[in-house]
């Protein structure tokens, strides 16, 4: 059921025969590759650059604030991208306080100056580079803490300025996993819907949705999503490959963790806190400082008189999902447990790829097939009971639940899979030579053990359940809003204000995962180092 998606898209997208792609060819699919890629090599620039210097400053210097940067700097992942979007837009448009203030200072006119585009192309490059950055910062930022003192200062011994071993020898070592991060953020980006649709930036995610939703083209549109699980797939060997090309550098020298590689001299100082707390505050602290400012205001508190029906639909939407993936995560983990071979390896591999499908791919890779299925399930009660009702599925939350489940199923399983791996094996062979069977092992035994681990992936399915959009806006029913879509609707007719308190909390509660790997940093590092 996770593959239904894919095998759906491959299945349907031969249908229409060339002369489908000759028309996108001749019209809208040029404009939908370069604009995906000039996005995806923007933003993944911009990321690569800001996480790999500021992940270097944070492990190797000696700088006020240091201690503090480092787990700051993770911040912005709390933002989702959509909303600094559309606080960028308020703050930088002609209209906006930062422009208008300008004008008032300097005394300009409409015409007399030039102010760049925040609607555009490198707008939401830099919107999405500043808040994805924290990918390459983390996997960066092990890397370099895990690297071999010696060999680093051997270099520096041999006569190599700090910077000159930093690109002959650091930053060599730890190229595999800055590449993981960076295949991470490129995900992201190809994934994106809300920053390019508020942009205006015509993209693979807003092409397949205005081909099946505003221009009603279902062929445009599982073509378009073919095209783009081929991105997809490339990204995810990419990654896979990063991965397992990783070396690992380090020489049983443990090294204090105040303890510099490189000295900064005083004005060097200045500039690695510039350095880190510019992307914390462009990322994180300005975004949530603006909408705290809007939110305070009484239009925005009037607004609110239905925030808990928002707040409600997003909560139950979320438990529901986080159960479904909890039950299926459970049994997959359960599987690799006692059985690891190659039939279940596969099928675990195939069940959590979900995680790097777009919202928009995934949704419409599921209407395809689920329509079908509807048409005929209705057709059959017609004929045998009278039925006279619409479809039964189609445009039910029991769809955008299966749709959530599938996309999320990945987050589950690895925070469960985890908790599985330290639980001793002996329990389980205790337990069955006492005559126990699998169904009880499992409920006596490891749903206790893992109760730490089930409620770690229950909060972040919710979370990022709560936070997904295009997937949300295609398959929910009608009357059903969340805190995403609602913000995502108010946004889009300007008015960012009454959105400000649905944006805040969606940006509170991504603040959870992020504390979360903080202290999963804090306890990597403060093991000991292996003998």
């Amino acid at each position: 059921m996770a593959a239904l998606p894919i095998l759906a898209i491959l299945v349907s997208a031969p249908s229409g025969g060339f002369a489908a792609i000759s028309h996108l060819a001749e019209t809208v699919l040029l404009r939908y590759v370069g604009n995906t890629f000039a996005l995806m090599i923007l933003a993944g620039g911009l990321a690569t650059l800001i996480g790999t210097g500021c992940a270097w400053l944070v492990s190797a210097a000696r700088f006020p604030g240091r201690k503090l940067f480092a787990w700051a700097l993770v911040l912005p992942l709390a933002v989702p991208s959509y909303i600094a979007a559309y606080v960028y837009a308020d703050l930088l448009d002609f209209t906006g306080p930062v422009q208008s203030a300008l004008r008032a200072l300097i005394g300009w006119g409409p015409g007399d100056y030039w102010f760049p585009q925040i609607r555009s192309l490198t707008g939401g490059a830099f919107v999405l580079g500043i808040v994805l950055y924290p990918y390459v910062y983390l996997l960066a930022r092990s890397a370099f803490a895990a690297q071999s003192q010696s060999q680093f200062r051997a270099a520096r011994s041999l006569g190599a300025a700090p910077m000159a071993a930093f690109w002959r020898v650091a930053l060599p070592a730890a190229r595999p996993a800055i590449f993981g991060g960076l295949a991470l953020v490129l995900m992201e980006v190809l994934a994106d819907f809300g920053v390019a649709q508020y942009f205006a930036i015509p993209t693979f995610s807003t092409g397949i949705f205005r081909s099946w939703l505003s221009m009603g083209d279902k062929q445009a549109a599982l073509k378009l999503a073919a095209m783009m699980l081929i991105f997809v797939i490339g990204l995810i060997v990419w990654e896979a490959r990063t991965r397992a090309g990783r070396t690992d550098s380090k020489d049983g020298l443990s090294r204090r963790d105040d303890e510099p590689l490189i000295e900064l001299s005083r004005a060097g100082r200045v500039l690695a806190v510039l350095a880190c707390l510019i992307p914390v505050t462009l990322g994180f602290a300005l975004p949530a400082a603006y909408l705290g400012s809007l939110a305070i205001s009484d239009r925005a508190i009037a607004a609110t008189g239905e925030l808990w029906t928002y707040a409600s639909s997003s909560l139950w939407l979320g438990l529901a999902a986080a159960a479904v993936c909890l039950i299926t995560a459970l049994i997959l983990a359960f599987a690799k447990a006692r059985s690891n071979g190659r039939v279940t390896t596969a099928a675990i591999r195939t069940s959590t790829l979900g995680y790097a499908l777009p919202g928009a791919l995934l949704a419409v890779g599921l209407l395809a097939p689920l329509g079908a299925l509807d048409i005929g399930i209705s057709r059959f009660a017609r004929d045998q009971f009278g039925y006279s009702g619409g479809l039964l599925l189609t445009g039910t939350s029991a769809i955008l639940i299966y749709a959530l489940s599938v996309r999320f199923l990945t987050v589950a399983f690895n925070s469960i899979d985890g908790g599985l791996s330290k639980i001793p094996p002996s329990l389980d062979a205790a337990a069955r030579s006492l005559g126990a069977g699998p169904g009880r092992v499992l409920a006596r035994i490891y749903i206790p053990l893992l109760s730490p681990s089930l409620a770690a992936a229950a909060a972040l399915v919710l979370i990022d359940t709560l936070r997904e959009l295009p997937a949300t806006l295609i398959l929910r029913p009608f009357n059903l809003e969340t805190l995403a879509t609602r913000t995502y609707r108010l946004a889009s007719d300007e008015r960012l204000v009454e959105a400000s308190i649905p944006a805040l909390i969606l940006l509170a509660v991504g603040l959870l995962p992020v504390l979360l790997l903080t202290q999963t940093g804090k306890r990597v590092r403060r093991l000991p180092p292996a003998s």
